[in-house]
């Protein structure tokens, strides 16, 4: 079993793939928390939060979905792949960002210390999982 875990090439394509998918989440999820940290607004740090997580969902769809239709893929087959290949890694992406942000601010704040700590959380909570999934079934999100 520790043979499994072993694969040096699938590491660095589970890494690959696992940049593009917090590319995604980190545009729309900081973007939301960024766009309700300088506008004045009545909800709760966690509506925020949701919003932010749910925005960083879309906008990693989004991303993802552009990729593998730049590789070949038809819309559809492209959006439906997005969607059901990485969508749990997607979001243990997003909550790793965002426990992190909650944390270490109190939740929905970007902070310049903050930003590499929640990119790094959100990095490294889902890879292990990719790399489970493209060396024990061969799929991967590209």
């Amino acid at each position: 079993m520790t043979s499994f875990w072993k694969n040096k090439s699938n590491w660095l394509k589970s890494a690959h793939n696992t940049k593009w998918c917090l590319l995604g989440c980190a545009i729309g999820d900081f973007g939301t928390i960024a766009y309700f940290q300088y506008n004045d607004h009545q909800m709760s740090v966690f509506t925020v939060m949701a919003l932010a997580t749910f925005n960083g969902l879309l906008t990693s769809i989004i991303l993802e979905t552009i990729i593998l239709i730049r590789s070949g893929f038809e819309f559809s087959k492209a959006f439906k792949t997005a969607i059901g290949m990485s969508f749990l890694s997607m979001l243990a992406m997003e909550i790793a960002m965002n426990s992190t942000d909650y944390l270490l601010t109190g939740g929905a704040i970007i902070t310049w210390w903050v930003l590499p700590l929640a990119l790094i959380a959100g990095f490294i909570t889902p890879w292990p999982y990719n790399y489970w999934r493209l060396e024990k079934h061969g799929k991967s999100c590209h």
